[in-house]
């Protein structure tokens, strides 16, 4: 998997610029910014992902541990839509016991 990496090098670019930016929405935005920074944020963000293509193509497994990074990430936000779910049960059943009583 490493070497197809190594070869499709604008694949993994747009691999890893995708990545980079699900986290950094997930993780690291506090709040909207206005339109200028938010174009120099993602500037940034992409030539910081040429950094990261070069050591990918460097034979590390940059993609895949994002990737990893990602797949937990996408599992607790589930996780937290199951247990809001849940709660939103919990509540409307709770209520309705209470009201009986």
């Amino acid at each position: 998997m490493q070497a197809w990496f190594a070869d499709h090098r604008l694949i993994s670019y747009i691999i890893i610029l995708a990545f980079t930016i699900y986290i950094f929405n997930a993780v690291f935005r506090m709040g909207r910014l206005p339109i200028l920074k938010e174009i120099l944020v993602y500037i940034v963000m992409a030539i910081g992902c040429l950094v990261l293509l070069v050591l990918q193509i460097d034979k590390l497994p940059i993609i895949q541990c994002m990737g990893v990074a990602v797949i937990m990430m996408l599992m607790l936000r589930m996780r937290q839509l199951y247990d809001k779910w849940r709660g939103g049960q919990a509540d409307s059943s709770g209520k309705e016991s209470s009201k009986q009583q």
